[in-house]
């Protein structure tokens, strides 16, 4: 591990942030510094554009050569851009290092914007940046899931949240625009000095706290909880503390399905990122189910499946180690081992959102949602949950209701030609904004549906339907419940106004 933890002074913080943002170094002055072209090259992974544009360009430039691109900055330009930082205080605590007769960054401190504002988020740097391997306890930056995290977490109001396994601080800076009070926990004692200038450079007050999973918040209920674990799934081991639960397999996942609902106040909500086995022989949402406690409403979108040897490299390649090195090959061996030994076919990753409930019948769904789809699962989350209790308090009059279906949902037909033409083989309803739910129906539930425009409750629509078709009423009635159930959940069908 690092020898070192690093200590970030409330003093140093306060000179460092009055310098950056005398250099405009936040979100908004970057992008506008960097310009379109120059901006999605740096995002491509390409640094050269960003370096060309950032030359001669003050402070603000010294700070994006420094921090984003990991250039050497001569000494004088760097002492200039600190200004009230000393940079003897700003050498002290790591922030810069010297190489030379110049100076590198000595950690990744860059801006993290939402449409709100910016922040500034405190991190170790990327070993390729570092030209050293990451160490156990290296803090990650802002990566894909930290970011998939923050648009699957719902930002309604909240008195207190729990940030589990903090990281840099990320999770927390999010929960600021929303909660009145904020704790963040970690296990690893460099993830919290790191948060905790994450936090003094944003002017945040952040409860912190150390320790194994719930165990530093022990018999204190949130009204939301947000964690990304370590989820890697595999043998029982620890490469990465950012990564790596030392659970064998799920069981990291698991455990967090089990135990988080106890630490939520009645109703409280509860956001994470979870990996799971596909394992021969068995359905996966069985397996989720099976972790879950009593008395939890809980929903499982399952955004990916990896296969195991794809599983193996990516993160073998994360970790920096190239897969055709023996050291490479001896770890892959290994891992598909441990897969092959646990009849593991596949592995899926997805998002959990889990409800403390007092229901009788909590509901459980596990859905696969593989597509592609823009808008962030945070609101969705919560307004199925929402659905989910008007469902609760409607299961007796749900067909006595008028509906109506949504400006948002279509339904697409897929023809094929035959012998007199034209003929329907696929009536698809599909809803074009959320997660762009998809769903297969007949020829008399689309038939329903049209009528559906909130004039006459749906025990009605299915009489006239029935008088149509030569259905029996009854029948229509007991097929129907299940249905307008579904589509209520998703989205596709709302109470009139």
């Amino acid at each position: 591990m690092n020898d070192a933890l690093p200590e970030f002074s409330a003093e140093t913080c306060a000179r460092l942030r009055d310098a950056f943002r005398s250099a405009r170094y936040d979100a908004d002055g970057v992008v506008e510094l960097l310009g379109p072209q120059a901006h999605a090259a740096l995002g491509r992974g390409e640094p050269e554009p960003a370096s060309r544009v950032s030359r001669d360009a003050g402070p603000l430039g010294v700070f994006v050569r420094l921090f984003l691109l990991g250039e050497s900055v001569p000494a004088d330009e760097v002492r200039s851009a600190l200004g009230p930082l000393p940079l003897d205080d700003a050498l002290a605590t790591g922030i810069v290092r010297e190489t030379g007769v110049e100076l590198r960054a000595g950690f990744d401190i860059r801006p993290h914007g939402d449409e709100h504002g910016s922040w500034w988020v405190v991190s170790d740097l990327d070993p390729e940046q570092a030209g050293v391997p990451a160490s156990p306890d290296h803090v990650l930056g802002v990566g894909h899931a930290s970011l998939s995290l923050v648009r699957a977490t719902s930002r309604r109001p909240a008195g207190s949240v729990l940030d589990l396994g903090t990281g840099n601080g990320v999770q927390a800076l999010h929960a600021s625009r929303y909660a009145d009070r904020i704790t963040a926990t970690d296990a690893s004692a460099r993830a919290l000095r790191l948060a905790a200038a994450t936090f003094a450079l944003n002017e945040l007050d952040v409860e912190l706290l150390q320790g194994e999973w719930f165990a530093p918040v022990a018999r204190r209920r949130f009204d939301r909880i947000v964690c990304n674990p370590p989820f890697v799934v595999g043998p029982p081991r620890v490469d990465y503390v950012y990564r790596d639960s030392g659970l064998a397999g799920d069981d990291a996942s698991a455990l967090l399905v089990r135990q988080l609902p106890a630490f939520l106040t009645d109703g409280g909500s509860g956001h994470l990122l979870a990996s799971w086995l596909h394992v021969r022989g068995e359905d996966w949402a069985d397996r989720v189910h099976r972790w879950l406690p009593a008395h939890t409403d809980a929903w499982f979108v399952q955004r990916d499946v990896a296969d195991p040897a794809l599983y193996v490299g990516t993160w073998l390649r994360d970790a920096g180690i190239d897969p055709r090195s023996p050291e490479g090959r001896a770890k892959a061996g290994a891992w598909l081992d441990w897969f092959g030994e646990n009849d593991v076919e596949g592995i899926g990753f997805g998002f959990v959102t889990l409800r403390r409930t007092d229901a009788a019948a909590p509901t459980v769904v596990c859905e696969d949602l593989r597509h592609a789809f823009d808008d962030p699962l945070g609101e969705e989350a919560a307004a199925w949950l929402d659905r989910v209790d008007w469902l609760r308090d409607h299961a007796h009059d749900l067909l006595d209701i008028a509906y109506r279906v949504p400006d948002t949902v279509a339904l697409e037909r897929i023809d094929a030609p035959g012998d007199e033409g034209w003929s329907t083989v696929v009536r698809r309803l599909h809803r074009s904004d959320g997660p762009g739910w998809q769903h297969e129906l007949d020829e008399l539930t689309a038939a329903l549906l049209a009528g559906c425009r909130g004039a006459l409750p749906m025990t009605d629509l299915l009489e006239l339907l029935a008088a149509a078709h030569g259905e029996d009423p009854e029948m229509l009635r007991t097929a129907a419940r299940p249905l307008v159930a579904d589509l209520v959940r998703h989205g596709m069908l709302e109470v009139a106004e």
